[in-house]
């Protein structure tokens, strides 16, 4: 018995069963980083496949010399050549060039991104870009008809990141007029310096937690705005409610405001009575408690958050003192 079981483990010991064993743990790992790789950058380009109807993109250039030119320099080029010019050249976005080229350049022979529908180009570009930008088609951007091309360009980019048709926050600026007399307010973030972009906080391409505003955050909006400012981050023993259930933005303008730090209104005790008042107590006994104002509010007289200076939450105090 010993020596049979000997003889089936010896088996194992063959040149050639090792060799195919090898052979299948190879296939199986290549299959695993294909998957994974395209779960991190999508399923990619359409390779041009070995057909008489592609020519190549050094036929494409011999008219096209000057879009050639500029795009040794393109991200979408950088990706060719790693793939020993096999993965995006011009065909894999315009289609076979064969009966273009054979009708002495006829434009209705070759796809245009300019002749064809919003849905149309976005499908073109998401066959790479899909797994980047999955919820694009349910965005405010996306609803509104908007293409990929009306933000971007391959061949004509103002901007070398991300091939965009102009930088920001002019680009965004084209369509968010009202967003941009925010900014022009004394008190604002600092977006028309160029210290902050308006990708900093949004998400063009949309977003799953909050869809309309588009906002890189979670539903509250908070993290959005202390991953900068911290010191509000907590977490606190007592925290303010209305910071965690209506979030940063039922006090402040995040745009730009007339009032310093970009509050709501002029004066600091006005904006804490719109919910500590006893004509809302009424109405929201748990969510404005304690009512106020202890002291007279006339003008003359100081701002809440000169004695309650942790409003936005504390580790020592439930009415929020030092």
């Amino acid at each position: 018995m010993e020596n049979a079981a000997w003889r089936r483990c010896n088996s194992f010991a063959s040149p050639a069963l090792f060799l195919a064993l090898i052979a299948l743990l190879f296939a199986v790992s290549a299959t695993g980083v294909r998957s994974a790789a395209q779960q991190i950058i999508g399923p990619g380009p359409t390779a041009p496949v070995a057909s008489a109807d592609y020519v190549g993109e050094e036929t494409c250039a011999t008219c096209h010399a000057d879009v050639g030119k500029d795009f040794a320099a393109n991200p979408h080029r950088g990706l060719a050549l790693e793939h020993g010019g096999k993965g995006v050249t011009c065909e894999s976005c315009h289609g076979p060039g064969k009966a273009h080229v054979e009708s002495g350049g006829d434009p209705t022979k070759i796809f245009r991104f300019t002749t064809v529908s919003a849905e149309r180009i976005d499908s073109t570009c998401q066959k790479c870009h899909a797994a980047a930008h999955p919820n694009f088609q349910r965005s405010p951007h996306g609803e509104a008809g908007l293409s990929c091309t009306t933000c971007h360009s391959v061949h004509h980019a103002a901007a070398e990141t991300r091939l965009l048709i102009g930088a920001q926050p002019q680009l965004c600026y084209r369509c968010h007029a009202e967003v941009r007399t925010a900014f022009e307010m004394p008190f604002h973030h600092r977006v028309p310096e160029g210290l902050m972009k308006c990708t900093d906080c949004h998400d063009p391409h949309g977003t799953f937690e909050n869809s309309r505003l588009q906002l890189r955050d979670t539903a509250d909006e908070n993290a959005i705005c202390t991953k900068c400012h911290t010191d509000t981050l907590g977490p606190f023993v007592y925290e303010h409610p209305v910071v965690k259930t209506d979030g940063c933005t039922s006090c402040h303008q995040p745009h730009g405001s007339p009032n310093p730090r970009l509050l709501q209104v002029a004066q600091m005790n006005t904006l804490c009575l719109q919910c500590h008042s006893a004509t809302n107590m009424a109405a929201f006994p748990h969510a404005v408690s304690p009512t106020g104002p202890v002291h007279n509010q006339a003008a003359q007289y100081v701002a809440c958050t000169n004695c309650h200076t942790q409003i936005h939450g504390s580790n020592a105090s439930n009415i929020f003192f030092q």
